[in-house]
């Protein structure tokens, strides 16, 4: 097991410092924050249900066969997961009037039901062994993976919360500076390169009118449009986003022709091009190291770097405040407590 464990730490180590060589001026970490809990293929090496991942992976595919918008929406279940005040411990997924996903910041949010359908099989399979926190982290890799992400190791063990809060949840508003994103990303101990990466989820899926209107109509308080987006786009999102609409529509975060839920470097390019839906994301044109990062993935010469980015970046997103040992419990129903 030792074999395995340093085997996988020499791989993120790899990857960070291959990172750094092309980032040079960016400080950044190149592997996971202490300390480290999780171990890499815990179910196989120390439960009695070694083929979890491999169950996972299987209903994952399913799910994405039917509906490629699943990558989308485990990567946003999975960072309000993570990036809540307690950390990736699987609050987000109960239920209750005061629960994390009743909170405004987690309007929206969706694949509630797959988690469900993927604890159902684990519970036939191997009753009371997989945790309802890391089936949400594993299958958000595969699904990522599937829409052309990298394969990025999940170290699992993990064990659910014993409860939630609406008082967790302190995602801010898309529109804030770089500078605020940077400070926000700091306190849950991720750096400028993780907030830049994570980020570039935002190359698939959509996002609510609410959430862009301040730039297309009243920014800053201007009562004008965001002066750094791009006169196109503008005419396009207010055409689609009515300033007087009763509704709220979405709108793709990332348009382009045929499939919307591919993962892609696409997102850095319209950074560059004032192309970006959401504030925080043309914001990482305006920060000296973010912009460096962007121009570093955006051509197709910088995929690559985007994707090795993106695998240990969710790996340390994933580490955050995790529970493991005795704390909380294995639920049973990923949307309540035992």
């Amino acid at each position: 097991m030792m074999r395995e464990r340093r085997t996988r730490w020499l791989v993120l180590s790899l990857v960070g410092l291959a990172l750094m060589s092309c980032l040079c001026s960016v400080k950044a970490e190149n592997t996971l924050q202490p300390p480290v809990k999780l171990i890499w293929h815990y179910y196989k090496l120390n439960t009695t249900c070694p083929d979890a991942e491999t169950y996972i992976k299987h209903q994952v595919k399913l799910f994405w066969q039917k509906d490629k918008s699943i990558t989308a929406k485990f990567l946003r279940l999975l960072s309000a997961d993570c990036l809540s005040k307690n950390g990736c411990d699987g609050s987000i997924l109960l239920d209750g009037r005061n629960s994390e996903k009743n909170a405004p910041q987690n309007q929206g949010l969706e694949g509630f039901e797959e988690i469900d359908k993927i604890k159902i099989v684990l519970e036939d399979r191997c009753p009371g062994v997989v945790s309802c926190t890391d089936i949400l982290n594993l299958a958000t890799r595969d699904a990522a993976h599937l829409a052309g992400a990298p394969s990025y190791p999940v170290y699992t063990g993990r064990r659910d919360c014993l409860r939630t809060s609406i008082d967790a949840v302190d995602f801010p508003s898309p529109s804030i500076s770089w500078q605020e994103g940077l400070a926000y990303f700091e306190s849950k101990s991720l750096d400028v390169l993780d907030m830049a990466t994570l980020l570039g989820a935002h190359s698939m899926g959509k996002t609510h009118c609410s959430y862009i209107k301040d730039r297309l109509y009243n920014f800053n308080g201007t009562k004008k449009a965001d002066p750094t987006m791009n006169k196109s786009l503008l005419k396009q999102l207010q055409k689609k986003c009515p300033k007087k609409s009763k509704t709220d529509p979405t709108v793709n975060l990332t348009p382009k022709s045929g499939n919307d839920y591919q993962f892609t470097g696409q997102y850095y390019s319209r950074i560059l091009s004032k192309k970006a839906v959401l504030g925080i994301d043309q914001q990482l044109r305006f920060g000296d190291d973010t912009m460096q990062i962007a121009q570093e993935f955006a051509p197709k010469s910088g995929f690559e770097d985007f994707r090795r980015s993106f695998a240990l970046s969710m790996s340390r997103m994933g580490n955050i405040k995790v529970l493991t040992g005795k704390d909380g419990e294995i639920r049973r129903n990923c949307r309540r407590r035992n």
